[in-house]
């Protein structure tokens, strides 16, 4: 199937669009939105020149499993799952800041624990850890939520003396992405995985928070094999993952961080090929279900247009 990297719809009702490092969404009478979510994979904030067949619908798939399995903590934005690659929810206005939650030190955290950094977003990190150990609790580091660019690291208090989000939505905040993560730790431990950390996004509609975009993916999400997470630990050995991290530490080793002056490797088919697979794995990993690759008999473009128009349809 060919990979999706780009849409240029024209919904009933569609009044704008946006463009996204992953999603294409159209804003339906200033009311709905389409989320697409396209085959694009992004890494160290750079759109790959190469889109990754089925992608898009195991990460749609995977956030529209999550957000039923969360709505007993809060409201979401999700109406329907349209398409397999296509999510039509409620348009809020989006705080702007991501609610990032780490249970482990790893990635971004553990590197800049390893150049010496001893606190992140105003939290102080203990002395002596190493890479994928355990926080005693999990910690919330979140971030600016950048239109163009890095998102950057910033601390609960600058977010409320800049007048980014209020004191009180953002103390529900975080009893909801504490809430949240924990859910998502229950469900993973299940299928045998560990939630090593996720981000949020949230906004608001009539006064009430809602979660938004996607949640528990690849994407969004770093998950570790249960099974020889303590073995490996000891060894200090790299843990089994099932996140993006490995497209990320490919990258790495030929010379890619998203810096000035550098080029992104080459993407095979064979390397195309692999992170597809890796994420059909991931989705039945955390799902328990066996990944159904969505029909292709016909133009997928076309399925989607006449999915997502037969489902804004039924909402009038």
């Amino acid at each position: 199937m060919e990979a999706i990297t780009k849409t240029d719809f024209n919904f009933p009702g569609q009044t704008s669009k946006y463009v996204g490092k992953v999603r294409d969404v159209y804003d339906i009478d200033n009311e709905y939105l389409v989320m697409i979510v396209t085959d694009r994979i992004s890494a160290f904030d750079v759109v790959l020149p190469k889109g990754i067949p089925y992608k898009g619908q195991v990460l749609n798939q995977i956030a529209s499993k999550f957000l039923d399995a969360t709505t007993d903590i809060l409201p979401n934005w999700k109406i329907a799952e349209a398409d397999p690659m296509v999510t039509i929810g409620h348009k809020c206005e989006p705080f702007k800041v991501e609610m990032v939650i780490r249970g482990y030190l790893s990635g971004h955290a553990w590197r800049e624990y390893k150049a010496g950094k001893r606190t992140l977003c105003g939290i102080t990190l203990p002395e002596g850890m190493v890479e994928n150990q355990k926080f005693p609790e999990p910690i919330i580091t979140p971030t600016t939520k950048a239109a163009e660019g890095h998102d950057e690291d910033i601390s609960k208090e600058d977010i409320i003396a800049s007048g980014l989000v209020s004191r009180e939505d953002y103390e529900q905040l975080e009893k909801y992405t504490r809430a949240i993560f924990q859910r998502g730790t229950e469900i993973a431990a299940k299928m045998g995985l560990i939630l090593v950390d996720t981000k949020y996004e949230f906004g608001k509609k009539n006064g009430i928070i809602y979660l938004m975009d996607e949640i528990h993916t690849p994407d969004s999400s770093r998950y570790f094999y249960a099974d020889g997470y303590e073995e490996r630990l000891a060894k200090g050995e790299k843990q089994k993952q099932l996140s993006k991290e490995f497209v990320r530490e490919w990258l790495m080793a030929n010379g890619f961080q998203g810096k000035e002056g550098q080029t992104v490797p080459e993407m095979t088919p064979e390397i195309v090929s692999s992170i597809t697979d890796r994420y059909i794995e991931l989705y039945e990993h955390i799902t328990g279900e066996k990944f159904v690759k969505a029909e292709d008999s016909q133009n997928v473009r076309d399925r989607i247009f006449t999915n997502v128009t037969n489902c804004l349809a039924s909402l009038k």
